[in-house]
């Protein structure tokens, strides 16, 4: 990220492979590691059979947090150190960016957080949503929204991105109940998550207004 890390500006992106050239890549260490005898856990993350990770996904209560996906149940997370960002049952906290701050404040006895996000009902329903997408790479929608009071047609935001989705093979539905992420189109379940983030829909809607 460049545009957010400076020193790295100094990397000459044409000697950086692209957006397929890097698909190409994760795709040959991932058949290397399944071959290998690991099991493929999301999208990202490989254990053996044995693994608790393995387990957590063979019997469906593979968790994803910040740290990436876990068996871990815990409700509370607890960010350390400057711009940590730590998630309690209530919401998000982050700590000050800046490290010379983050020391001061600590140095000082007070407390290092900036600022919070409290979750409203509809964060809660799309966070089940959306983990349990990237966990399971599939979708219940009318278990998750009857267990949030719901209606299941109010948890696609961007329906015309769930469509070319499903236009292009990556995504299919048992009518509007179900969805299922295609085989070997896992590596696109952000894009298809993004389908049912209001927040990032409400930004998408924010810019076009301002720009």
């Amino acid at each position: 990220m460049p545009s957010f890390k400076k020193h790295q500006r100094k990397i000459d992106e044409h000697a950086l492979p692209q957006t397929v050239e890097r698909h190409l890549q994760s795709e040959l260490i991932a058949e290397a590691l399944v071959d290998a005898g690991y099991v493929r856990i999301g999208f990202d993350h490989f254990a053996l059979p044995r693994d608790n990770l393995a387990a957590a996904k063979r019997e469906g209560r593979l968790r994803r947090n910040f740290q990436g996906y876990t068996d871990d149940t815990a409700e509370t997370l607890i960010g350390l150190g400057a711009s940590a960002i730590g998630r309690m049952p209530q919401g998000f906290a982050q700590n000050v960016v800046v490290t010379r701050d983050y020391l001061a404040r600590i140095a000082e006895d007070r407390p290092a957080t900036l600022k919070g996000y409290g979750f409203t009902g509809d964060d809660r329903f799309r966070a089940d949503l959306i983990e349990r997408l990237m966990c399971d790479m599939a979708l219940d929608l009318s278990k998750i929204a009857l267990s949030h009071g719901r209606d299941p047609k109010s948890a696609i935001v961007d329906r015309s991105r769930l469509d070319s989705l499903i236009a292009d093979g990556a995504v299919t539905m048992d009518g509007d109940e179900r969805l299922f992420v295609s085989k070997g189109a896992e590596f696109l379940v952000r894009t298809v998550a993004s389908a049912f983030d209001a927040h990032l829909a409400r930004s998408v809607a924010t810019h076009s207004r301002t720009v």
